[in-house]
């Protein structure tokens, strides 16, 4: 068995906890031990904070198209996550991870490459930017999802 869920989100603070959540509810009743389910919890949240205050053509109030896409997939032993927004893209240091752990901005990126086993940046030109992660998931006893 696999899950697999998608949010279309306003560019609105109040969107971070809700996909957090989602993710969260969907692990647990998964399965998923819940130091795996925080890991990638804190990462989601993050890489949405980053949709958030940079996903956007400008600082134009929200008009219908300032939104960002959240996607999961929890597929046998391994969950992915893809956050893609519309705005101007990450800077080429970033994609080609060229940035320093305690630089001023950047840190949120930092936290989800450490929190999750593989971590891209990427840039859709002239569409915006892709954050997705990886993490190996680990089961409770009698876990839904690892017992199909």
């Amino acid at each position: 068995m696999s899950i697999w869920w998608s949010l279309h989100l306003r560019r609105e603070a109040a969107s971070v906890p809700l996909a957090r959540r989602l993710l969260l509810g969907t692990m647990k009743t998964a399965g998923v031990d819940p130091d795996i389910s925080f890991d990638l919890s804190v990462a989601l949240s993050e890489a949405c904070a980053n949709a958030v205050e940079h996903g956007g053509h400008g600082d134009l109030p929200y008009d219908g198209a300032e939104a960002y896409d959240v996607t999961a997939y929890l597929d046998g032993d391994r969950c992915r996550i893809e956050v893609t927004d519309s705005g101007p893209g990450f800077p080429a240091a970033t994609v080609a991870r060229r940035r320093a752990a305690l630089a001023e901005h950047g840190r949120g990126l930092h936290l989800i490459a450490e929190l999750s086993d593989h971590v891209r940046f990427r840039n859709r030109p002239g569409r915006g930017a892709v954050v997705s992660f990886d993490k190996m998931l680990k089961w409770r006893d009698g876990a839904l999802l690892k017992v199909s």
